[in-house]
């Protein structure tokens, strides 16, 4: 929750107390350079070792509870039948009020299962923004994505409060061009991570089910941040300012014809599900599911992960757990935006993203300005970022490189991990690095894979701008810092 403090500024109170911590370090800036020249400027390859404040990601680096690590203490390691299952079914019930649940490793294999089972070689998938596991999974079976986002979603400085939100005359446009029959299903993202976490409001949702179920196309939901979905519908959506988080999520839920999720992100919990009240959509996947993941009471999860999920899933509905992360987000935004740094807006579910087009304009998009600014954000600082622009896309079909919608660096907030005095060193760091933002150079590949390319490819500095920005930085903080 944020609360106001007497001098009218408003901040994020952690409603938790630390009892276990863990040792970072902040190396010397000739010590990050070296790091990032061995990673091959790409954050990816980082050694944790290296870092200090750890922002790449919010999957499977949040914070768990006490009673999740008190419940993985009483796991049932049953191969088959085992009771941690019966009581993941019993909270996906309580939660999502979903019958029928399938458990997977994480989120893509989720989507794998999906694309396995219902994209085809000519289909086309319509959703409101692509994730890159998801849309690998879906053109690796033959089929095609469509981002059917609204004008605003790529407005980076923006107030539209659902940057999340299908543009429902693209999506009937796009109907009556492809036909029902080659659409697999309509794919809607909570909250949309590659816009900078933008949440969808239940209004597009049930707009988007209203128009495709009379043509039997069914709504699948990805709920991998669905508990700050529904924060940020409670706060901005007209008519649920008194629901609960619970009563939302299960409003989603009730919308969708299939929900799936990465437990590593609302749940705080490596592991994932498939969940839906259909038979007939849960009977197409469930043959599957021991061909890919494991049997149908652990599907590649460890028992200890699945009873954790089941008290995570639970926890998650509570308010001051799922805005946890958000109002931590908000903070870290308005600061950045009182320093003149260039963030995108409204802050959104899932990080603090700083728009490269914005903080680096003199770098082209085919010198990948994100991907740049992850590594020069290191060096001035020691927080390892994720590149979210075009070092994310693949080439197409004929070796092209393909420009991102967006050149973002997403500087993730997991939950109940950083503190306030973490916050201030990031944005003063960054507020240093603007100020020095023509020391920064173009990327180029020197080593690339053909898919995914963002995990593990690497690169090199154009005009060799690392050793320049790390002397810089010793100059005016010191040889220690």
């Amino acid at each position: 929750m944020s609360i106001l403090l007497s001098n009218g500024t408003e901040i994020p109170i952690e409603m938790h107390k630390i009892r276990i911590v863990q040792k970072v370090r902040l190396s010397p800036a000739r010590e990050r350079l070296q790091a990032i020249e061995e990673a091959g400027y790409n954050t990816f390859l980082l050694r944790s070792r290296d870092i200090f404040l750890d922002m790449l990601t919010d999957s499977g680096t949040n914070a768990m509870t006490d009673f999740q690590q008190a419940a993985m203490m009483h796991a049932d390691d049953a191969y088959a039948g085992s009771e941690s299952f019966y009581r993941l079914k019993d909270a996906v019930s309580e939660v999502f009020g979903l019958e029928y649940i399938l458990p997977v490793h994480q989120g893509r294999a989720a989507e794998h299962l999906l694309a396995k089972t219902f994209v085809k070689p000519g289909h086309v998938v319509p959703m409101n923004y692509h994730f890159t596991t998801t849309r690998a999974h879906f053109e690796l079976c033959g089929g095609t994505v469509l981002e059917l986002y609204t004008d605003e979603a790529l407005n980076t400085q923006s107030t539209a409060l659902f940057k999340g939100n299908i543009d429902l005359d693209r999506l009937r446009e796009a109907l009556e061009k492809h036909g029902a029959q080659n659409v697999s299903f309509v794919r809607m993202e909570a909250t949309t991570n590659l816009l900078g976490g933008q949440p969808f409001s239940l209004a597009n949702l049930k707009a988007i089910k209203a128009m495709i179920e009379p043509l039997g196309i069914f709504l699948v939901v990805d709920g991998s941040l669905i508990s700050e979905n529904a924060h940020f519908i409670r706060q901005r959506e007209s008519g649920y300012e008194n629901a609960s988080i619970k009563d939302i999520i299960r409003e989603i839920a009730a919308v969708a014809d299939l929900v799936y999720l990465s437990g590593r992100k609302s749940c705080s919990v490596r592991g994932g599900m498939i969940a839906t009240n259909r038979k007939d959509l849960y009977e197409a996947i469930r043959p599957w599911l021991p061909v890919y993941e494991g049997f149908f009471t652990y599907g590649g999860m460890s028992s200890r992960e699945i009873e954790a999920m089941a008290v995570g899933m639970r926890e998650m509905t509570e308010p001051d757990v799922a805005s946890s992360a958000a109002d931590a987000i908000k903070y870290f935004v308005n600061r950045c935006i009182e320093e003149g740094i260039p963030v995108v807006t409204p802050p959104g579910g899932l990080a603090c993203h700083l728009d490269a087009m914005r903080f680096i304009p003199h770098i082209p998009q085919t010198q990948y300005p994100a991907g740049a600014l992850g590594a020069a954000v290191y060096i001035a600082s020691g927080i390892r970022g994720m590149e979210r622009g075009s070092v994310s896309m693949d080439r197409d079909r004929e070796g092209n490189d393909v420009p991102s919608d967006l050149e973002l660096l997403r500087l993730a907030v997991p939950r109940r991990i950083f503190t306030m005095s973490h916050y201030e060193y990031a944005v003063d760091r960054l507020k240093w690095l603007y100020a020095h933002r023509d020391m920064v150079g173009g990327l180029e590949f020197f080593e690339e894979p053909p898919v995914l390319r963002f995990f593990a490819g690497r690169m090199q500095p154009l005009g060799g701008w690392g050793p320049a920005l790390a002397k810089k930085f010793e100059e005016d903080f010191g040889p220690a810092c």
